[in-house]
């Protein structure tokens, strides 16, 4: 299933860790604190799993957020790249 998770942490060592984590799980960043991808409902609760163990006691937000298929194929989306990139 396709999700969406967004955090706002403010602690720079835990919000680079949780972003590691992302990526390690195979979401494509979207923004600095805005990941996208699919993952199976296991893989969604794991990696909840591990940032919530790595923020520990700290203070943050993350929001992870399951995207239906029909959802998903309804979305809206620009991409537009900087002149010059390849």
């Amino acid at each position: 299933m396709h999700c969406l998770l967004v955090y706002d942490i403010p602690d720079d060592r835990i919000r680079i860790k949780v972003a590691d984590f992302c990526l390690d799980y195979g979401l494509d960043r979207i923004q600095y604190s805005a990941f996208v991808g699919r993952l199976s409902r296991n893989h969604m609760e794991e990696l909840m799993q591990k940032i919530r163990a790595k923020i520990g006691k700290a203070p943050a937000k993350v929001l992870l957020i399951p995207i239906p298929a029909d959802a998903w194929e309804e979305r809206l989306e620009h991409v537009q790249e900087k002149p010059g990139t390849d």
